[in-house]
């Protein structure tokens, strides 16, 4: 499935807007634990960033991280089930 990076310089803005678009479930993350488990638990498919409050080093960490990560379902899917009916709500609000 697609999988998307988004950096600025505090990285709030690429995911508050990442996370209008259908179907993106766009994380802000500052370490490798919040990145770890953005997928893990929450399926994560948009990855954010901020270059001005990480730095380089740990950002790849973040990155190599979430890529390496699988969202381990089961327990989870219940979450996204829900994600899914909110979404599916508000974007048909919006038609």
């Amino acid at each position: 499935s697609a999988k998307g990076i988004l950096v600025c310089g505090t990285g709030i803005g690429m995911c508050m807007g990442a996370n209008k678009v259908f179907s993106i479930r766009a994380a802000l993350c500052h370490n490798t634990y919040t990145a770890r488990y953005a997928k893990q638990h929450n399926n994560a498919n948009v990855l954010c960033l901020g270059a001005r409050v990480i730095s380089e080093k740990v950002g790849l960490e973040c990155v190599e991280t979430w890529l390496k990560g699988d969202f381990l379902g089961k327990k989870y899917a219940r979450r996204m089930d829900y994600l899914d009916i909110i979404e599916e709500h508000s974007f048909q609000r919006k038609k």
